[in-house]
């Protein structure tokens, strides 16, 4: 029997189910600039870190916008004219979008040390939490049960 690895179609989405993750995956190779990590640091708590060596607050814009989060690096040309022998910190500009499921709320960011972190949290509805109902037995006159749901 053949074994697949589908880890790389969950890195761009947070707070979907698998299946649903399978389903937003686009066809062809994902960008790979700039690297990520996606972790779940709590029971309803996610972060996202970027590295971004190079980039400073000012270059990077992290934008929120219906269930899209986008993080855009400006990268600006060396303004000093120095010549590199080898370039190996890649200060290019890059767009980053992640799919959020409705429950998932950005909280924060922050850069620190050439790592941009964003921090989540999934915030369900009442409406949407179970609710217990209670079961009341056939011989119950409706009055207890409805003091009972109350």
């Amino acid at each position: 029997m053949t074994n697949f690895d589908f880890a790389p179609l969950f890195r761009s989405t947070v707070g979907f189910d698998r299946m649903m993750r399978l389903l937003e995956t686009q066809a062809g190779e994902a960008p790979s600039y700039p690297p990520y990590n996606i972790e779940k640091t709590g029971d309803d708590a996610y972060r996202i870190t970027m590295a971004v060596a190079g980039f400073a607050a000012a270059d990077l814009e992290v934008v929120v916008r219906e269930n899209t989060l986008t993080v855009v690096g400006r990268g600006t040309p060396d303004a000093d004219g120095t010549k590199f022998l080898h370039r190996g910190i890649a200060r290019r500009a890059f767009e980053r979008r992640f799919e959020l499921a409705d429950s998932i709320k950005v909280v924060g960011s922050a850069l620190d040390n050439g790592l941009l972190h964003i921090e989540l949290k999934r915030e369900i509805p009442e409406s949407a939490k179970p609710r217990t109902i209670p079961i009341a037995a056939a011989n119950q006159p409706q009055a207890y049960i409805d003091q009972k749901a109350a």
